[in-house]
């Protein structure tokens, strides 16, 4: 791996939509994020390093050095203890009880604590699981508070006896810390809190990447279109729809929005994560090439039109960031009236004979 980065950056990411929602908003039936007060449409930075992620994934395959931490359907805690083992760390002995499916639905209806589990094997066999890390006085008080069947208290409390739960010491924790960098690029490059109570405690990573929400350039009209499905999904429906197996949906676009996201790159934090030269290179060409591969019927038309980085030649930097991306001008084309549908209703300049001594334009990449 190439050498940790000794340079400060701070950079301007534009990307666009055309007919699609960059980012739907759960909490408002999906419609595109906006911001109420003035209009503009919003995506977040939890959604840009989404984007990030999977291009690395599909760019790296899933393996260190460059797996990733969050990816779908993880359990984050089995990476844990991966870190742990791979560094010869014992952490004490997981408890299992072999229980009843009965004793399984009673459990999960009581609403199991942290370090407490259901496991069930492929032959329809359940055992109750105590984790290695568990705190057993947090079990213990749930089984007070919970008073759960006779049966299951005796279930736990033998279970709790031969559980030998150690917690990683400070040296260690920053050896599994140091472990999680080395083996996950999402970790090395955002951070992450790795501090769960049912999994050896690695601490916490200030990622020495960080992303800003990105905001439209002009404020957004959400679309709102109705669409229909020929076919139903069960004899009901089709009882229902009396032989005319036709549904009803809903989907929301957005005609065309150009985005900007300002981004920045620490290389003192990149020193305790060991984020390097090539993990900057990999982190830019995900950058312009992460909408590439996530077309989706919601997300047809997404690309990246333009970034432009600025390199300090110092690791703390030698300009405040806004001052950098102040010099970056977004504007219609000839102050062009009435609704944007295409990038080249844009232009993009750079003030460059102001930019601070100490600090270059390294990189003005279009991608349209």
């Amino acid at each position: 791996m190439s050498n940790v980065i000794q340079n400060r950056y701070d950079f301007v990411l534009l990307f666009d939509v055309k007919d699609g929602n960059p980012n739907g908003d759960p909490d408002a039936g999906n419609l595109p994020r906006i911001d109420p007060e003035t209009g503009h449409g919003l995506v977040t930075d939890v959604c840009l390093k989404r984007k990030v992620r999977n291009y690395v994934s599909l760019a790296k395959g899933l393996s260190a050095p460059n797996d990733i931490y969050i990816k779908e359907k993880a359990i984050l805690g089995h990476a844990h203890f991966a870190a742990f083992k791979e560094l010869k760390i014992e952490l004490g002995e997981e408890s299992r009880q072999l229980i009843t499916k009965e004793q399984a639905e009673q459990l999960e209806e009581l609403g199991l604590p942290e370090g407490l589990s259901i496991l069930e094997d492929d032959d329809d066999t359940f055992y109750l699981v105590i984790a290695a890390v568990a705190d057993k006085k947090e079990i213990k008080d749930w089984l007070k508070e919970s008073d759960p069947p006779k049966e299951i208290k005796k279930t736990v409390s033998e279970a709790l006896k031969q559980a030998k739960p150690r917690r990683p010491r400070a040296e260690e924790v920053s050896k599994g810390r140091g472990q999680m960098c080395k083996t996950f690029y999402d970790i090395r490059t955002f951070g992450a809190v790795l501090s769960l109570k049912t999994a050896p405690n690695c601490g916490q990573v200030r990622g020495p990447v960080q992303l800003t929400f990105a905001r439209s350039i002009e404020p957004i009209v959400p679309l709102e279109h109705s669409i229909t499905r020929m076919a139903v999904a069960t004899e009901a429906e089709a009882e229902k729809q009396q032989g005319d197996n036709r549904t009803m949906g809903r989907k929301f676009t957005v005609p065309y929005a150009l985005y900007r996201c300002h981004g920045f790159v620490s290389a003192p934090l990149a020193e305790q994560t060991g984020f390097s030269d090539e993990d900057l290179k990999l982190f830019w060409e995900a950058l312009t090439s992460m909408f590439e591969h996530d077309r989706s019927a919601a997300r047809g038309e997404m690309a990246t039109r333009k970034l432009i980085v600025f390199k300090h030649d110092s690791k703390m930097g030698k300009a405040p960031a806004h001052k950098l991306f102040d010099l970056v001008k977004v504007e219609r084309v000839n102050g062009a009236k009435g609704p944007a549908r295409s990038f080249a209703d844009y232009v993009v300049k750079v003030d460059e004979t102001s930019i601070p001594a100490g600090v270059i334009l390294e990189k003005e990449l279009d991608v349209h």
